[in-house]
């Protein structure tokens, strides 16, 4: 993956740049600061691409290799351009009970996309995720940063045209 053709003209801004410095000093070692320093880019950007992640590993001083690991590791740092608005359904076993799969099917069909995948129009990516925390309003979603919960697909369907 490594080895694909890089964009000789990608830079990081001076912003993004000063910010992975500082947080760079906040911890023992680059490494540790890694998460972080493909957090600030990611949220400036939407992801990580392969460019990115070269010019931060500069920063850090660590391997483009050993960054590629951590960013791939993580399901929240993005490796690929990603919707607008992403949406994570709950797949939890509470949620589960309460018709996640349901809502699965129906955001795929609604939004004519698979699990892991973006619109065509680049509104909306759509996640599993493990546990949204709210198991006592399950089942739900969380688009963004908002969390949606007591969900039935008449509300989903509300939620969809809300964020177009």
């Amino acid at each position: 993956m490594l080895k694909e053709k890089l964009n000789d003209t990608f830079e990081l801004s001076n912003d993004e740049k000063q910010d992975i410095l500082k947080h760079k000093n906040y911890y023992e070692s680059s490494r540790a600061s890694s998460i972080e320093a493909l957090k600030i880019v990611q949220k400036n950007r939407g992801w990580i691409s392969k460019r990115a992640l070269y010019e931060i590993a500069k920063i850090l001083e660590i391997s483009a290799s050993d960054l590629e690991e951590i960013a791939t590791f993580y399901s929240q740092i993005f490796r690929k351009p990603v919707g607008r608005n992403i949406i994570r359904y709950c797949d939890s076993v509470v949620c589960y009970m309460y018709g996640c799969e349901n809502i699965k099917s129906f955001l795929e069909k609604r939004l004519d996309i698979l699990i892991g995948e973006t619109t065509k129009d680049f509104r909306f990516t759509l996640l599993p995720t493990c546990c949204l925390g709210s198991c006592d309003k399950a089942p739900v979603i969380m688009i963004n940063d908002r969390v949606y919960s007591n969900l039935t697909l008449q509300l989903i369907a509300e939620l969809l045209e809300s964020y177009r």
